[in-house]
C-alpha cells in the first residue's frame, strides 16, 4: 500500500478545539488580533498555542493546511511537499489547484519542505514563519516541542492525521485571526458540494473507500467511515456500508480484508479505490472477488494511485473544487451502474 493513501485523514468531530481572544475576554474567537496586546489562544491534541497579532510569515506542515491559508488570500512561504509520491509531479511538491492559488494571488510560490525523512525542522526554520499551520498532520509530542521553539505551531483538534477538512479549515483560519472567514469558506465549500451532487441519487446507496491492487488481491484495505476519503462520499452523499463502519471501532482509521471474507462488501453498493485500469478486469476475473455486487456490476471507481485525482480525493478546501465535478460524474456512473 503506497503511503500517501494511508494518511489518515478523517471525519471525527473536533472535541479539542476551543478559542478565546485574551485581550477583550469575548467568545468571539473569530476576531483578528488588532493590536500587539491581543493574542489568540487556541488548544489542541497537543497543548494550548498563543498567537500575538496577526501572522505574516505562515508555514504550514502536513496535509492541505497551506490550502486554508491560500483559499484566505494567504500564501504560505514554506509547505510540506505535497507530491512526494505522486507520478508526474515534476519536483513540483504542490499540485495544481494550490500552484494556480498561488498564481491567482500574484504570489512567489514557497519553500518546499522536504518529507522524505520526516519534518525538515531547519528548513522550517529558515522561512522564518510567525505561525506554524499542522491542524492535519501527524506531529508527535516531541515534534511539536521542537517547532514551538520556531513559531507557534497549531496541531490537529483530537488524533493525528485524522482531521476533517472543515475542521481543519476552521482551525487553521483562527491560527491566522480569520476564524469568521474560515467557517464562510467552509459553508462556500459545502456549497459547491451541493451544487455539484444536486442531480445525483446517492441517498440510500452505500460506498467506501478501498486501497486495492490489481497485483495482489490477496487482500484489500478498506478505509472506515471516519478517514477523510470515505468521508467524503458521506459529504456527497452516500451511506456507510458496515465494513467501514467496522473498520473504525477500535480507532483504525483502515482494516484489511482478506479475499475469503469477500462477502463483507455485499452490502458496498459503489466500490471507490486507489489503482489503475487493470484493476476492475482483475477483480472480475477473481474467483472470489468477482462474486461481490458492485464488482459484477462494474460498479467501481478507480481514481488512480499516486496522481493528483487519486489525491484530491483527500479532500483540501482546495482540492475539493478541483476534483467535485470529475469525481461526481465518476460516481453517478457507478450509481447508474449498481442498479
Amino acid at each position: 500500500m503506497s503511503a500517501r493513501p494511508l494518511l489518515a485523514t478523517a471525519a471525527l468531530a473536533a472535541t479539542g478545539l476551543v478559542l478565546a481572544s485574551c485581550a477583550s475576554g469575548s467568545d468571539d474567537a473569530a476576531a483578528p488580533a488588532d493590536a500587539a496586546s491581543d493574542a489568540i489562544v487556541i488548544e489542541h491534541a497537543l497543548g494550548e498555542t498563543t498567537i500575538e497579532g496577526t501572522p505574516e510569515r505562515v508555514a504550514a506542515i502536513g496535509w492541505g493546511n497551506h490550502d486554508v491559508a491560500l483559499a484566505l488570500g494567504v500564501a504560505p512561504v514554506g509547505v510540506d511537499d505535497q507530491t512526494w509520491s505522486a507520478d508526474g509531479s515534476d519536483g513540483l511538491g504542490l499540485y495544481e489547484w494550490s500552484l494556480d492559488a498561488y498564481a491567482d494571488l500574484g504570489a512567489d510560490e514557497p519553500v518546499i519542505f522536504d518529507t522524505t525523512d520526516g519534518i525538515d525542522f531547519e528548513a522550517i526554520a529558515d522561512s522564518a514563519p510567525d505561525v506554524i499551520l499542522a491542524a492535519q498532520s501527524g506531529l508527535t509530542e516531541e515534534d511539536y516541542a521542537t517547532l514551538t521553539e520556531i513559531a507557534p505551531t497549531v496541531a490537529y483538534p483530537d488524533i493525528p492525521w485524522y482531521t476533517p477538512w472543515r475542521d481543519a479549515a476552521t482551525l487553521d483560519a483562527a491560527a491566522l485571526g480569520m476564524a469568521e472567514e474560515g467557517e464562510q469558506l467552509v459553508a462556500d465549500v459545502d456549497q459547491q458540494i451541493a451544487d455539484a451532487t444536486a442531480g445525483s441519487d446517492f441517498a440510500g446507496k452505500t460506498a467506501a473507500f478501498f486501497y486495492m491492487s490489481a497485483a495482489d488481491l490477496s487482500t484489500v484495505s478498506v478505509y472506515a467511515e471516519g478517514d477523510s476519503r470515505t468521508a467524503f462520499l458521506g459529504d456527497l452523499g452516500f451511506d456507510f456500508p458496515e465494513v467501514a463502519v467496522a473498520a473504525g471501532e477500535d480507532g483504525a482509521f483502515y482494516a484489511d480484508i482478506s479475499a475469503e471474507n469477500a462477502d463483507q462488501l455485499d452490502d458496498v453498493d459503489v466500490i471507490v479505490t486507489y489503482g489503475d485500469d487493470t484493476l476492475l478486469d482483475a477483480l472480475q476475473s477473481d474467483e472470489l472477488w468477482s462474486t461481490v455486487p458492485a464488482v459484477q456490476n462494474g460498479a467501481v471507481v478507480v481514481v488512480g494511485d499516486g496522481d493528483a485525482t487519486s489525491s484530491a480525493v483527500s479532500p483540501s478546501v482546495l482540492s475539493i473544487p478541483w476534483v467535485l465535478n470529475d469525481y461526481v460524474a465518476m460516481l453517478d456512473e457507478a450509481v447508474a451502474a449498481s442498479e
